[in-house]
């Protein structure tokens, strides 16, 4: 693939395909994704309207994204404008939700604040979104449910930062384990946030019956996540694209396994659709686990290849003085579970999702920048 759309052509075919049972399913019925502006939304929502586009009126999914649009509509989600069954509106989810809302039969709720950077800004208000916003949600699924009209399913965005900086024993990472987190740091904010969050979808499940599934992201990246996001493959893919040497903030040792988003949104679909009410899943990959030097070495030589790259890869102290306060040395997830109980199967490789990314960033310039 050479461009942009080349890339996104082929990301939406790998979801279709990862996604055949997932989407009839969803075929006909009503959902609702929060946040949907964001990240993650960049291919939950065109997975739907890629299926959409060659459905049968019948069995289109009638899909409803809800965002607070803060930092603005992107420009992609502007181009979906006048899709079949697409609604988007203005929807701050912190505040009582919208007088008459429609039943739905799904929900997504990828609402809140992920990026570290800005996380640490704005403490409040991420753990209004992830406690707060949730139990909106969680509220109006109970009644909608007492109303004779349940829920077929709720998927409940988490994170793996719920695991803290794992021990050593406990990596690769399981469900299973219940973390080592900070409570009072930086990033509690958002890691304690999602730890309750997950307490509040349990209890929901346990006590009112809603089908609330928990997904785990590990490190998702690709297309949709913002260049200015601030977090380590965006931030070394605006160095690549600015000609500017790779950047990094710490000493290069620090190791992550990271996920392509078609390969991490196809298992968030299948933890919505199939995963057990209750039940917490880890989407990523278990391998490559590389180094922070590693992966500047990786996008480094992928610069060379596609934009003509010549910088060097330098490591300077970050101007935050909280950037590596409780950061984990390592992060590496078993995804047994997702794979025996979902059929999750990750397939594109880590330099392969690289060069898809850069390639997007490359010819999304602007619209990558908001």
């Amino acid at each position: 693939m050479a461009n942009a759309e080349d890339v996104l052509r082929a990301d939406l075919a790998h979801l279709r395909a990862q996604l055949a049972g997932e989407l009839r399913t969803l075929a006909g019925t009503r959902l609702l994704i929060t946040g949907g502006a964001g990240f993650l939304g960049y291919y939950l929502v065109q997975t739907i309207t890629d299926w959409n586009a060659s459905a049968a009126p019948a069995d289109r999914v009638h899909l409803t994204v809800w965002d607070n649009f803060t930092r603005g509509a992107p420009e992609w989600l502007r181009r979906l404008e006048g899709a079949p069954a697409l609604q988007v509106d203005r929807v701050d989810l912190i505040a009582p939700l919208p007088p008459g809302v429609e039943p739905f039969d799904w929900v997504i709720h990828a609402a809140g604040i992920a990026s570290p950077r800005v996380y640490r800004m704005y403490p409040l208000e991420t753990i209004d979104a992830n406690i707060n916003g949730l139990r909106n949600l969680l509220e109006w699924g109970r009644r909608q449910a007492e109303a004779g009209r349940p829920l077929r399913g709720f998927l409940f965005y988490s994170s793996s930062e719920i695991y803290g900086d794992p021990t050593a024993d406990a990596i690769p990472t399981p469900e299973t384990y219940r973390g080592l987190v900070s409570c009072t740091g930086p990033r509690a904010c958002y890691d304690e946030s999602k730890r309750f969050g997950e307490t509040l979808a349990t209890i929901y499940a346990r006590y009112h019956g809603l089908p609330v599934t928990i997904a785990r992201p590990f490190n998702n990246y690709g297309p949709g996540l913002k260049i200015t996001d601030g977090r380590v493959i965006p931030d070394f893919a605006q160095c690549l694209l600015e000609g500017r040497d790779i950047v990094m903030h710490s000493d290069g040792s620090p190791t992550r396994t990271f996920c392509y988003a078609a390969d991490a949104v196809a298992g968030y679909y299948k933890v919505l659709v199939r995963g057990r009410p209750g039940e917490a899943y880890n989407i990523g990959v278990e391998e490559p686990e590389v180094s922070m030097r590693g992966l500047a070495d990786r996008l480094g030589a992928l610069g060379r290849e596609l934009f003509g790259w010549r910088g060097r890869v330098v490591t300077e102290p970050s101007g935050e003085a909280d950037y590596l306060v409780d950061n984990p040395n390592r992060r590496c997830p078993v995804i047994a579970k997702a794979r025996t109980d979902l059929g999750y199967a990750p397939g594109i490789g880590l330099d392969e999702g690289l060069r898809r990314s850069l390639l997007w960033y490359g010819g999304n310039a602007t619209a990558a920048a908001g």
